[in-house]
């Protein structure tokens, strides 16, 4: 177990961080899921933009790495015009 002071904060700041970046890493997969299952093309392209948004703010937060984030817009975006 920790000692110091700085280092308890730490695992406290950790833990709280970790909690958030799960959520927002498992909102925007079920958003993915949620265009990748759609069959309406207007309902799709809707949700792309805030999904992109999404996908754009976890690689910005190093949540999932950056060619990831690429190839997930690449993929829906093929997919959204693909209906």
């Amino acid at each position: 177990m920790a000692n110091h002071k700085s280092a308890l904060k730490r695992i406290r700041t950790n833990e709280k961080k970790r909690v958030l970046n799960r959520y927002q890493h498992k909102t925007t997969r079920n958003a993915i899921k949620a265009i990748r299952m759609a069959t309406d093309k207007s309902e799709a392209s809707e949700k792309l933009s805030s999904v992109i948004s999404m996908i754009d703010k976890l690689a910005k937060k190093n949540i999932i790495h950056a060619n990831k984030a690429s190839n997930l817009k690449s993929k829906l975006t093929r997919h959204v015009a693909a209906l």
